[in-house]
């Protein structure tokens, strides 16, 4: 595999020769190299991206959306080789992969169409004629994360293309070759080039560059609240147009009327994909208190009889944490609710498969949970549910809007009342009733307060990209 950075038509390397090794997080061993790009190379990605605007924003959005199409169906076809790329830097189970695969060609015909719906309006002023237009606004970055190296980059690419834009890509340090099969593959199926294109690397060096270029009009990010402050402040002299997609930290709620086998349902498809490195997983389970003893005792035997491993072998449910930092915090916060009165339900420990690194912390479930508790206040990022009980609907909103995040949130219940107090009451921009996978490509996704701003998916992704200009005339 070419790893070098894709720039226009060009593939480079660092300037200076640095590179940065990729390891697969299950074993250590060195899956390739890629470059350690700085400001020089990144200044030249965004001169091939602003080259190529000039062109692929005169393309009439029928035919970018037969590009985007065509694109799709050569992710679906190339499914086996990305998700197994995918798996080897990422770690996470080969199924996942090919699901990954699957919602990020999702997309793409998504993005097509509403590129395609969105028209100009004329708007009814007497002795004028008045027309409001959508123009894309430019050249654009996105910043992607390491969990979800393909889908969050289908996300950000396929609206921005849609709508006109063109796009430098950095994808997470740790995560870059899946970044680059991506776009190797979008310019295989007619993407033009310049319209994407990859800088692999150190985030600071490029951040900086791409806050620093007044081309660059519009960034996109998923990551850290901390590193979203930062692009804030950065993009301040250029009033660089952001859609933050930050920490989550979400809450599920089990009210009293919860059918307990929907309730285990949500919370394992919710809680354990991708071993709990899922900005939208749940972070805190409120459980009405009639219910709270039975649904521990199935929540603790049901991720008990997970499996840990290599993501590419058969019949493994859990690959390993992404690196050692991300294990040491999973210890971290249960250290630190045992000291403070929790209690475990079951796991706690490490898993050791013959031969592979140390980052298989057990699936665990803590009881006597609280806000007094890192688990309460800090996204794990990991296999660990902490499980509180409540009397009352006031006490479960309340303690589930106790965070200043709000991405997701995840309720169980079918009582009428219940549901429409939850899409009214909680802090989330995004909220699953019965739903353990509330994201889809249609529909938007982002949060609201330290989670972030703006929204990716549907019409609201592309609209997201778009400038809107009004012409007055007077006949």
């Amino acid at each position: 595999m070419n790893t070098a950075n894709i720039v226009g038509n060009d593939r480079i390397p660092a300037i200076e020769g640095r590179e940065l090794q990729v390891l697969d997080p299950a074993t250590d061993e060195l899956v390739a190299t890629v470059p350690d790009s700085g400001p020089e190379e990144t200044r030249r990605a965004i001169d091939a991206a602003a080259s190529a605007f000039e062109q692929w924003r005169l393309v009439p959005p029928s035919e970018r959306a037969e590009v985007l199409l065509t694109f799709a169906d050569a992710l679906k076809t190339d499914r086996e080789r990305l998700a197994s790329i995918l798996t080897r830097e990422q770690g996470k189970p080969l199924a996942e992969s090919r699901a990954e695969i699957d919602y990020a060609a999702s997309f793409l015909p998504v993005a097509a169409e509403a590129g395609v719906e969105i028209l100009e309006e004329r708007v009814d002023i007497p002795g004028k004629d008045v027309r409001v237009l959508q123009r894309p606004v430019g050249v654009t970055a996105a910043i992607t994360p390491w969990n979800f190296p393909i889908a969050m980059l289908a996300k950000k690419t396929a609206p921005a293309m849609a709508a006109g834009c063109v796009q430098v890509i950095k994808p997470a340090e740790q995560t870059p070759l899946s970044g680059i099969a991506f776009v190797e593959l979008g310019l295989e199926a007619g993407i033009p080039p310049g319209v994407l294109n990859v800088v692999t690397g150190t985030p600071g060096p490029i951040g900086d560059a791409l806050l620093a270029d007044s081309r660059v009009r519009k960034i996109s990010f998923t990551g850290s609240t901390e590193v979203g402050r930062h692009l804030m402040r950065g993009g301040a002299e250029n009033l660089l147009r952001l859609s933050l997609e930050l920490g989550g930290h979400a809450p599920m709620i089990v009210f009293e009327d919860a059918d307990l086998d929907r309730a285990i349902e949500v919370a394992m498809k919710a809680k354990f994909r991708n071993a709990g490195q899922t900005c939208i997983s749940p972070n805190r389970f409120l459980v009405h208190h009639r219910l709270h003893d039975a649904f521990v005792e199935r929540l603790a035997d049901a991720a008990s009889n997970l499996v840990s491993g290599r993501g590419d072998r058969d019949g493994v449910d859990l690959g390993p944490l992404i690196d050692d930092v991300a294990v040491a915090k999973v210890f971290d916060h249960i250290d630190d609710a045992l000291a403070r009165g929790a209690e475990i339900a079951s796991g706690g420990g490490r898993r050791n498969p013959p031969g592979l690194t140390d980052r298989f912390p057990e699936p665990t479930v803590l009881l006597n949970t609280g806000p007094g508790m890192r688990c309460w206040h800090e996204e794990t990022f990991g296999p660990v549910c902490p499980v509180r009980s409540f009397t009352d609907d006031e006490e479960a909103i309340e303690l589930a809007n106790r965070s200043d995040h709000g991405l997701a949130g995840y309720a169980v219940t079918d009582d009428p009342v219940r549901i429409e107090r939850i899409a009214r009451d909680l802090q989330a921009g995004i909220i699953g009733v019965n739903d353990g996978a509330p994201a889809v490509a249609s529909v938007p996704f982002g949060g609201i307060r330290h989670s972030g701003f703006g929204r990716e998916g549907g019409r609201w992704g592309v609209l997201e990209h778009l400038e809107t200009i009004t012409v007055s005339r007077i006949p």
